[in-house]
């Protein structure tokens, strides 16, 4: 599992979340998009909006259109299959209150299969609410803008994620033209990727598209080569 990480509300995760797990699929590999932040939950939201379906199997939206929740997708081991042709979208719990984050993230990544992508739209910031996907998964993405304070908070957050063994596999700079060198310095991981600034809609957007589709590339072919099953 991957943690789609960031030091600021507003900074990109869930959007960069399901545009690169959109960008998976176009490439032909499983993938499922999971809300991990709880508090503030938008991406099955955002999914719809922008045109998804929202299920624990990537395509019809289950309990009379209602998404599927991170918790009613592992309640039996396997029951994630996302097929290749969009990802599956699992929303946060209907009462999180009622929850334990840490152990319902461990089980998604049991029932996810081991060759499926899975990311995590995390909290903001170095909270205990953002520690629990960042322990249960594997490596982290770090999504920033790239504003001074963003950074700073960006490289907090990237701290707490080595020291929970959840290593960044690098950065994606978010409505960025350009990105200066000392970016990969300051967070101690490479850029993989640069989203430019489209706004009202970024993932209608071709050149967004296509520089989720570049992130997805790179991914699938350094950390994806030995985990992924990609066509």
């Amino acid at each position: 599992m991957i943690a789609v990480a960031g030091g600021k509300g507003g900074s990109g995760k869930t959007t960069t979340t399901l545009g690169l797990a959109r960008a998976l699929s176009r490439r032909g590999a499983p993938a499922v998009a999971a809300d991990a932040d709880w508090d503030l939950p938008n991406l099955s939201r955002l999914a719809s909006e922008t045109g998804d379906s929202v299920a624990g199997g990537g395509s019809a939206a289950s309990r009379g259109g209602s998404p599927t929740t991170v918790v009613e997708a592992t309640r039996d081991r396997g029951s994630v299959s996302p097929d290749r042709s969009s990802p599956a979208v699992l929303a946060a719990p209907d009462d999180p209150d009622a929850v334990d984050p840490a152990p319902a993230f461990e089980a998604l990544g049991e029932a996810v299969p081991g060759d499926a992508a899975t990311l995590l739209d995390c909290p903001a910031g170095a909270s205990p609410d953002a520690a629990a996907p960042l322990r249960a998964a594997d490596r982290s993405i770090l999504v920033t803008p790239l504003r001074r304070s963003a950074l700073r908070d960006a490289a907090k957050t990237a701290a707490v994620a080595r020291r929970l063994d959840c290593p960044p596999l690098g950065v994606v700079a978010v409505r960025a033209s350009s990105v200066p060198d000392p970016v990969a310095d300051l967070l101690g991981c490479p850029v993989v990727g640069r989203i430019p600034s489209r706004p009202p809609a970024p993932l209608s957007d071709p050149t967004v598209r296509s520089a989720y589709d570049d992130l997805a590339r790179r991914l699938a072919h350094g950390y994806g080569a030995e985990h992924w099953r990609v066509a």
